[in-house]
């Protein structure tokens, strides 16, 4: 039976480079994604775009892919939704890497998940009584998750690399496996394979083994090493999972489990954007070393809504910190810490619950497998979140202050301010969702 291999090259933005690497080396796959947003991505990538030089695509990107690509065989595509709020260009940059590096290589950009233009005011926030119009102007993008359909089509039209924004996870894993085995993305009952293979392949390193391990009940060897996953997937959907020979991490009945059930409510009704998954009939059998067999994805249609993820402004976020050392390190960092407090209280009159007070404990000063009942060292960090720059001044003054003001030894203040951005989401009709493809040559 002929089937079709595709890999995982990363889980999300920060994850490890080697691993997508030895795949293209020693994978023999027809098909790489990397997986690199998470829910905030976008509305962090809209911050940055916003300020000067600012990128609205993860640029790490463009370090992975000149990684892999010189190992890939040349037919085996690439997609990720790494374009963030900016998948053309992205598309261009990987455009030019390609031509830099004398690889013949189609790009496209799927775009049309952006739909803050279309995005009803009176649209409700999930889980709350609340609209998007009550969040006025904190609202900085609004990205649907879109399907399969768009890259796949970006995939007939002979693009050799798709780059996505706000697709979903596992759509971007079903795009090549659907249009190999020629299923249609209009069609949820041949969907639901393709999408359930891309769920457990979403995460990469978790289903080998890396945010199973445990290190006592689940002990899983060589995560220092540990190889991504890929999946063989045959024309009925069944799909036999494993990992390059000689990397570390574990492919077992329990890890596949694991991620199956990830971030998962409702087994009997997990919505994605091609396919409503009933996960009770799934099976999971392993049928070798590090090689899982996982067949029988059904679907129950698909939703008529899709998922918006909205990002929100959530004010600054203002830390310090100062450190202690020595004997009697942790009643010092305590002692620095209600100072802070009562002056916060008393001096500046504000509510001392803006603060968020913490005794970081560390062992810097011995071996950190030394037992000892008292840290040799500890850091006192205070933290304010709001929407007043003048606290956050306030507070990196205060704690700055500590140095000759009380208690004795402190040193190595770190200060840190940054605007953050929150993440709420909604719902919007699936017709209001005008996904599209743009050939970039």
């Amino acid at each position: 039976m002929t089937t079709y291999r595709v890999g995982a090259g990363s889980g999300f933005a920060g994850d490890r480079m080697e691993p997508a690497q030895i795949l293209a080396e020693r994978g023999e796959l027809d098909a790489l994604v990397f997986e690199c947003l998470a829910e905030r991505t976008i509305g962090l990538a809209q911050q940055r775009a916003s300020e000067a030089n600012g990128a609205g695509y993860d640029r790490l990107f463009l370090e992975r892919l000149a990684g892999a690509l010189p190992h890939l065989a040349p037919h085996a595509l690439v997609l990720t939704n790494a374009g963030a709020a900016d998948p053309v260009g992205l598309a261009r940059r990987v455009a030019e890497l390609t031509r830099d590096r004398a690889v013949s290589r189609a790009v496209a950009a799927v775009v049309g998940d952006d739909v803050m233009a279309a995005l009803p005011r009176d649209a409700r926030v999930t889980g709350t009584d609340s609209t998007i119009a009550d969040l006025g102007d904190r609202v900085v993008s609004a990205n649907a998750y879109i399907g399969a359909g768009a890259a796949m089509r970006a995939i007939e039209k002979g693009a050799d690399i798709v780059v996505t924004g706000r697709m979903g996870d596992a759509a971007l894993f079903a795009a090549p496996i659907a249009v190999h085995h020629g299923f249609s993305d209009f069609s949820p009952d041949q969907m639901a394979a393709p999408t359930l293979i891309g769920h457990l392949l979403e995460c990469a390193g978790q289903l080998t083994g890396g945010y199973f391990a445990d290190g006592d009940r689940k002990v899983v060897p060589g995560l220092a090493t540990l190889g991504f996953p890929f999946a063989d997937v045959a024309a009925d959907g069944t799909a036999e999972f494993g990992k390059v020979d000689g990397t570390g991490g574990l492919l077992s009945r329990a890890t596949v489990l694991e991620q199956l059930l990830y971030e998962i409510d409702d087994p009997a009704q997990y919505k994605t954007p091609d396919a409503t998954l009933d996960l009770g009939s799934v099976r999971i059998d392993e049928v070798g070393t590090d090689r899982v067999r996982v067949a029988a994805a059904s679907a129950q249609g698909r939703p008529e809504r899709l998922k918006v993820s909205v990002g929100v402004r959530d004010g600054l976020l203002a830390t310090g910190s100062i450190a202690y050392a020595g004997s009697g390190a942790l009643r010092r960092a305590q002692l620095a810490l209600e100072i802070v407090r009562e002056r916060w209280e008393v001096v500046h009159r504000r509510d001392p619950e803006e603060l968020r007070l913490d005794v970081e404990g560390h062992n810097a000063l011995r071996p950190w497998w030394t037992p000892e009942t008292e840290p040799a060292e500890a850091r006192a960090r205070v933290a304010v979140r709001t929407f007043d720059r003048a606290a956050t001044s306030l507070l990196h003054r205060e704690v700055e202050s500590l140095y000759t003001n009380g208690p004795a030894g402190g040193g190595g203040v770190e200060l840190n301010l940054k605007e953050t951005v929150g993440i709420v989401s909604t719902f919007i009709d699936r017709d209001a969702v005008q996904p599209r493809v743009e050939m970039i040559r």
